[in-house]
């Protein structure tokens, strides 16, 4: 078992790192604004459920591999990266959609595919595995126990704190889509904005280092 006086230190840690937005939370934002509270709460569990399989592999090994290896970190994060623009162009192409009728927007919206589509990009996100591989062994207790046990302990708890941050912010951006909905030009406005977004997190991950 985790020592308690180690959990705590852990926890401050991980709420730190995770309350600053960073590029999942403006996704998650991105599709709140444009698709409503559902859609970015969808999105939220979907990308946390990728987070969760970096958990586990790096619990088994990889994490150690990706940061040591440049063409699998760079195969993974060209990979995120060209998923992100792909969402981008679309949100784009589409966003005179959100105006026409709200029908369309549920189903551009429906929680199945967000879910996957924030799948995509949380197990896809490289930074992930590397922080994952470079804070959580940090918090490990040899002594204490199965080091694998704990490595995944430790990862379920930031997947959870990191869940409930993504959806607090999604919450939030889709209650703003009430206002945005008076509007069609405003609707139509931010579900372009949506996708230049998605369209600069890509170019973003794409040129970002292992910073």
């Amino acid at each position: 078992m985790i020592g308690l006086d180690r959990l705590a230190v852990f926890l401050t840690v991980v709420t730190v790192l995770i309350s600053v937005p960073g590029p999942s939370v403006l996704f998650v934002v991105s599709r709140g604004v444009a698709l409503g509270r559902r859609a970015a709460v969808s999105t939220a569990v979907g990308n946390e459920a990728g987070l969760l399989v970096q958990v586990v592999l790096v619990a088994f090994g990889l994490g150690e591999v990706l940061a040591r290896s440049l063409l699998v970190f760079s195969i993974l994060k060209f990979a995120g990266a060209l998923y992100l623009v792909y969402l981008g162009v679309q949100a784009w192409r589409h966003r005179k959609l959100l105006v026409v009728e709200e029908r369309a927007a549920a189903s551009a919206g429906r929680p199945g595919r967000v879910f996957r589509e924030g799948f995509i990009v949380g197990v896809s996100n490289p930074k992930g595995l590397l922080i994952f591989g470079a804070v959580l062994p940090q918090f490990v207790d040899s002594s204490a126990g199965n080091v694998r046990v704990q490595l995944l302990l430790l990862g379920l708890i930031c997947v959870l704190i990191a869940l409930v941050s993504d959806a607090t912010w999604g919450l939030l951006a889709g209650t703003a889509r009430n206002w945005l909905a008076r509007s069609p030009r405003r609707l139509s406005w931010i579900g372009g904005a949506s996708g230049v977004v998605m369209v600069g997190l890509g170019i973003r991950l794409a040129f970002s280092g292992r910073e």
